[in-house]
């Protein structure tokens, strides 16, 4: 998923530069870990024409589309690209490009017949003080004991996924729209060096850990 603005990055993140190529081509390499095929959804040019170009064929996906004005949208570009054939699909942020390969093994043996879920997600615990406020004044602390940060790559059964979005509803994240149907998702152990890109500081803390050899890192 690269469908976005990067408006707060300040521009297209998954082009910027990180170890010498683009940000989305590491993020492509880390699903290949599990993929057989491999969907790049990208911004929609404001033209209308092709986003197929010569340097998207350079990111190494087997197929890149145009996604929507929404994440959900975008997801349902990318799944109408999908294979048939697919059993499960995972779907990752083109803004984590330093995911280590164990989460998406982990994620994709959650919903093999052996797992038994119809979805898995990667999460952290929260470790801060959690505080709900009305502007600036603070209402309540919040029990974070069953509390988690969630992140990509997220593994799903392809038949559920897609009937998860024939309803054409928005989410945050796929396995919210899971949820809403009933069914099953289940959660693996997340990685803190799984860092998702969204201000300009982000690229910088993940060109040092790309460089310092930390797991999901140099390739």
């Amino acid at each position: 998923m690269a469908g976005g603005s990067g408006t707060r990055f300040g521009g297209p993140k998954h082009l910027a530069t990180l170890g010498g190529r683009p940000v989305v081509s590491w993020s492509v390499d880390a699903c290949r870990s599990v993929a057989d095929h491999v969907v790049l959804v990208v911004p929609a040019p404001p033209d209308g024409s092709d986003p197929v170009d010569a340097s998207a064929a350079d990111f190494g996906a087997d197929r890149v589309v145009p996604g929507g004005t929404t994440r959900s949208a975008s997801v349902r570009a990318g799944l109408a690209a999908v294979p048939e054939e697919a059993d499960v699909v995972v779907v990752h942020d083109a803004a984590r490009p330093l995911a280590p390969a164990s989460l998406f093994t982990d994620v994709v043996a959650a919903v093999t017949p052996a797992g038994g879920a119809d979805g898995a997600i990667p999460v952290l615990p929260v470790s801060d003080t959690v505080k709900r406020v009305a502007g600036d004044r603070v209402v309540t602390t919040v029990d974070r004991a069953d509390l988690v940060v969630v992140q990509t790559p997220q593994a799903f059964r392809l038949p559920v996924l897609r009937r998860a979005h024939a309803s054409g509803d928005e989410a945050t994240d796929d396995a919210g729209l899971l949820e809403a149907i009933g069914a099953t998702v289940r959660t693996v152990p997340g990685s803190p060096s799984n860092l998702k890109i969204t201000v300009p500081g982000d690229l910088e803390l993940a060109r040092a850990l790309a460089g310092s050899g930390a797991p999901g890192g140099a390739r």
